[in-house]
């Protein structure tokens, strides 16, 4: 069992998943609890999945609580915790520009940035002027309009600006500032919080905004920088010029804007961004495991399993091409992110298979990921006149529950001739499941507990050594009807 925390550590403010896997047996539901907020969720194959709202800071506890019943109701089939570390939300900036024309009164435009977005920021900007008076402005999604201060301020005033939060969770701590009255022509770059996430080796659009006096500059050449990459691109009619940049290594990256404009009444050339800091995530992980195949011999189908992850999460829906040779299989992953194929050996001795994934729609690059090989022992056809068969089996759900095994199913081998007292071992997917010895007919009979992982399989193998001989035979494992 086990309570998955993704990403382990994370920004106060923003959501994180938790993730079950292997619930007890019997399980139907769980009720996850995290900082007093609860989530019922179903449990389907052990696993289940429920996200939360990051708060406070440190290392804190999430609790899963497991029920026999639905809604988090019947019998208590066992409970474990995780762990989430939350991060206190990170620093924006107020960024504000004072611009007094040459009659009339002064106007105060304010840029907030926030790398880890601005939807979350809403409230209400205070400016206090230079006599303690106060002007205020409505913050919306991070974003604030020009706002006329009332009063004439001259070269050297000071206005102070403060934000302040409305009830809820702002994605960045944003401190006050104070903005000093410059000398007219004043030329401003500022860079835009990136939207999205940012991920090595993947372009990144990155935006600035250039202006003289509070109004746009068209045509500007601005140059973004982070490290030694560079990329540039020109303002528009509203002063935005947008480029892209691709990080090389994970981790923080300060990104800085510079711009060079001709024509224009402020001295624009040279002028350079506050800096922003950028959080580089490192490329997701697609991984698809191979699992051990059981006996195999020449002429006969041989069950092959594999299992797809996404950075350790499965992934359900996904191609899977097993290959040995020439000798190809394809299947689609269940819920669990597992797939099942049957590959035929054509002759004997050492095979190798592996598996090739390919998946859409997943954070990971799924497509054309290829497992670790496995090796096969591929036995030759069986001489001397005796033969091993097995029965078409079906399984059922082994109730009442909770059991060990949670299905359970009859598996029947006859040798011909018969004799009695041979040891024959059962597989289901690849796994032994059991062994049972031939009574005086040569018939070997196992009652056999599954597990939710095997019964997908769809057949099973049945393997006994007569002599010097190692025999196998397979047949069909499918739902009984009714399966209960």
């Amino acid at each position: 069992m086990a309570v998955v925390v993704f990403p382990l550590t994370v920004p106060a403010c923003t959501t994180f998943t938790v993730t079950i896997t292997g619930a007890p047996a019997g399980t139907a539901s769980a009720v996850i609890t995290y900082d007093g907020a609860t989530q019922t969720v179903a449990v389907l194959g052990g696993s289940a999945t429920a996200s939360f709202t990051a708060v406070g800071s440190g290392s804190q506890v999430v609790s899963a609580i497991y029920f026999s019943g639905t809604g988090g109701t019947g019998t208590v089939t066992g409970a474990e915790t995780g762990t989430v570390t939350v991060t206190p939300a990170p620093a924006g900036t107020i960024s504000t520009t004072l611009t007094t024309p040459v009659s009339g009164t002064t106007t105060a435009t304010t840029i907030i940035t926030c790398d880890a977005g601005l939807t979350s920021i809403n409230g209400t900007l205070t400016y206090t002027l230079p006599g303690g008076g106060t002007v205020t402005a409505a913050v919306t999604n991070g974003v604030v309009g020009t706002t006329d201060l009332g009063v004439a301020l001259t070269p050297g005033q000071v206005v102070t600006v403060t934000f302040t939060s409305q009830a809820g969770c702002p994605a960045c701590t944003l401190a006050p500032i104070t903005v000093t009255v410059a000398p007219p022509s004043s030329c401003t770059v500022v860079i835009q919080p990136l939207v999205g996430p940012v991920v090595v080796g993947q372009p990144t659009s990155v935006t600035a905004v250039v202006l003289c006096n509070g109004v746009p500059v068209s045509g500007a050449s601005v140059t973004f920088t982070s490290g030694t990459t560079t990329a540039t691109a020109v303002t528009n009619a509203l002063g935005v010029a947008t480029g892209s940049l691709t990080f090389s290594t994970a981790g923080p990256a300060t990104v800085t804007a510079t711009v060079t404009a001709t024509g224009t009444p402020c001295a624009c050339t040279g002028v350079v961004s506050v800096p922003i800091t950028v959080t580089v995530a490192p490329q997701s992980t697609c991984q698809v495991l191979l699992l051990p195949t059981g006996p195999a011999i020449v002429g006969q189908p041989t069950s092959v399993t594999a299992v797809v992850l996404c950075n350790g999460v499965p992934v359900s829906g996904a191609s899977v091409t097993f290959t040995s040779g020439t000798t190809t299989a394809t299947a689609v992953t269940n819920a669990l992110g597992v797939a099942t194929g049957s590959l035929t050996f054509s002759t004997a001795g050492p095979a190798t298979v592996t598996a090739t994934v390919t998946a859409t729609g997943t954070t990971c690059t799924c497509t054309s990921v290829v497992s670790l090989p496995i090796t096969v022992t591929v036995t030759g056809t069986v001489g001397g006149g005796t033969t091993l068969t097995a029965a078409p089996a079906c399984w059922r759900v082994n109730l009442p529950l909770p059991l060990p095994d949670v299905f359970k199913a009859t598996l029947t081998a006859t040798l011909s001739p018969a004799q009695a007292g041979v040891t024959v071992s059962f597989f289901v997917a690849n796994q032994l499941v059991g062994t049972a010895v031939t009574d005086a007919t040569g018939t070997a009979t196992l009652q056999a507990g599954l597990n939710p992982l095997q019964i997908p399989a769809g057949n099973y193998t049945a393997q006994a050594t007569v002599g010097a001989t190692t025999l196998h035979a397979t047949n069909s494992l499918t739902p009984c009807l009714p399966p209960v």
